[in-house]
């Protein structure tokens, strides 16, 4: 086993799968069955999930709905909806976890305190963070990304619908060219969609690793954690 703690970061959308809006519960099924075979090798997995599969601060603000900070307050609900439904179906598959928010709402889930997320992970449980970092203009990203600093995790793996990070879209550009590995410099100059510069920035300055892959895929989560090549890993070179 090649890490001890990892960050699963995990978009909102990707729990769509065919739909158009909400939660396929395949997908979630899919997911859980991955984390649970991850779990059975002993490594200690938190997560982060999106909420855009139910709503975006940014397309309130792009309606006329809301102002930003409103707009993304709404975001950080949806996360923890897609938070409660992914911890229901994991403790379906016998998974210990817990649900930490970084809004208080006392009757779901507990208050983000770092301590306390350690100790979870060392105990074995799922550790959902939910509610992104509590502060409008933050994305899912860096909210991802600072909790895996705070909790020392080895890794973020970002479980994506593609297979890595091309020099372009490849769901677009059939040209597209993957990378295999990247310095987080060169994804600055080349303007690379992978997270945000917020996120980007944070991961580089604690030399934390990203791997971007295909989560959709059976058994890469798995083999990425036994130190399986698979997606692409950024670093600081």
């Amino acid at each position: 086993m090649k890490y001890q703690r990892i960050l699963l970061k995990l978009s909102g959308e990707s729990l769509m799968g065919t739909k158009e809006f909400g939660i396929d519960s395949n997908i979630l099924e899919q997911y859980a069955l991955e984390i649970k075979n991850a779990i059975d090798t002993g490594v200690q997995v938190a997560i982060v999930i999106g909420g855009g599969n139910i709503f975006r601060g940014v397309q309130g603000v792009q309606g006329g709905l809301v102002d930003r900070a409103q707009g993304d307050y709404m975001g950080m609900l949806a996360t923890v909806i897609n938070a409660m439904a992914l911890q229901g179906t994991l403790e379906k598959y016998g998974l210990k976890t817990r649900l930490l928010s970084a809004i208080k709402m006392e009757q779901i889930c507990e208050p983000f305190i770092r301590r306390r997320a350690i100790r979870h992970l060392e105990k074995g449980r799922v550790v959902i963070f939910g509610a992104g970092t509590g502060n409008p203009y933050f994305t899912t990203d860096t909210a991802a990304s600072l909790r895996a600093v705070e909790i020392e995790a080895d890794v973020i793996l970002k479980g994506t619908r593609v297979d890595g990070i091309y020099t372009s879209d490849p769901e677009k550009d059939s040209s597209a060219v993957k990378f295999d590995t990247i310095t987080f410099s060169e994804v600055y100059k080349r303007g690379l969609n992978v997270m945000d510069l917020t996120a980007i920035t944070l991961c580089k300055e604690n030399n934390l690793p990203i791997i971007v892959f295909d989560m959709n895929k059976n058994g890469n989560l798995l083999e990425l954690i036994n130190g399986k090549a698979i997606g692409t890993l950024v670093t600081a070179g």
